[in-house]
């Protein structure tokens, strides 16, 4: 018999429903010990179970029905709110997200207008955005979107307005764009255009601790204001600060900024 390759190797069933994208490795190991996962349309609860990739995987129907009740949230973060829990007294951007907060007229999965109860429990910031600096939070239920933003091989951009104290010279930009080192590590490279003398588009594939502040100061510049748009193929718009609205089916963050939806 020939030798299996790497494509055709049984592999772990929670690791291919995370390949498929239908839910994080850590929620794949919860439905497969409730029995809530199939594989050629037999229920499989043993941990560890190994699959091809040519078999049929998918969730029972009660696992599909909790997962699309999962929802992402995009919320105007303003300056003086934490992303996480609160610190030194400044609250936590979660707690912006009230009814009254929500963006009049956008898209809701619920029926009707009202939130239900307990429809943000669990949410959670999939990433972080400083206290001085305003712009896209995501928090999300749901772990595909969590590991899509913030997992170990994330390669989603983020694109960042940031205004500085002084005019940015072609030395400095050259230095932002690829030549910087952090904490004894080499940045990935940096898309950056000048949009005005002393204000910068960053568009950014890491997102270390205050990076763009950090970057900016070992190049002599001083961050005025910092400004999130978009992560991946999600625009922040005209969403006001402080107000919040749902993650509309039609868009994605592991795509481009401006393409429509993918053809199935």
């Amino acid at each position: 018999m020939a030798d299996l390759t790497a494509n055709d190797a049984p592999i772990r069933l929670s690791k291919r429903l995370s390949e498929l994208g239908i839910c994080s490795r850590r929620e794949a190991d919860r439905y497969i010990a409730a029995g809530q996962v199939l594989v050629d349309g037999q229920r499989v609860s043993q941990l560890g179970t190994k699959v091809t990739r040519d078999q049929d995987v998918a969730l029972a129907p009660e696992a599909a029905a909790t997962q699309a009740e999962r929802v992402t949230v995009l919320l105007h973060k303003p300056v003086g709110y934490v992303s996480g829990q609160a610190e030194d007294g400044h609250p936590p951007a979660w707690t912006l997200l009230t009814p009254e907060n929500r963006q009049r007229g956008s898209w809701t999965p619920f029926p009707g207008d009202a939130l239900p109860d307990g429809w943000d429990l669990g949410l959670a910031p999939a990433g972080r955005l400083d206290i001085d600096s305003r712009g896209l939070l995501v928090l999300t239920q749901d772990g595909v979107v969590a590991r899509t933003l913030v997992g170990p091989q994330r390669r989603v951009d983020k694109a960042y307005r940031v205004r500085v104290d002084r005019p940015v010279d072609d030395r400095a930009l050259g230095l932002l764009r690829h030549g910087l080192s952090l904490d004894g590590r080499q940045l990935l490279p940096a898309r950056i255009e000048r949009k005005a003398p002393d204000l910068l588009l960053m568009t950014l594939r890491e997102g270390r601790k205050r990076q763009i502040r950090r970057m900016c100061a070992e190049v002599g510049l001083d961050v005025r204001s910092l400004f999130r748009e978009r992560i991946g193929g999600v625009q922040l718009g005209a969403l006001p600060p402080g107000q919040w609205r749902f993650l509309r089916p039609d868009e994605r963050f592991d795509r481009k900024p401006g393409r429509g939806p993918r053809r199935p």
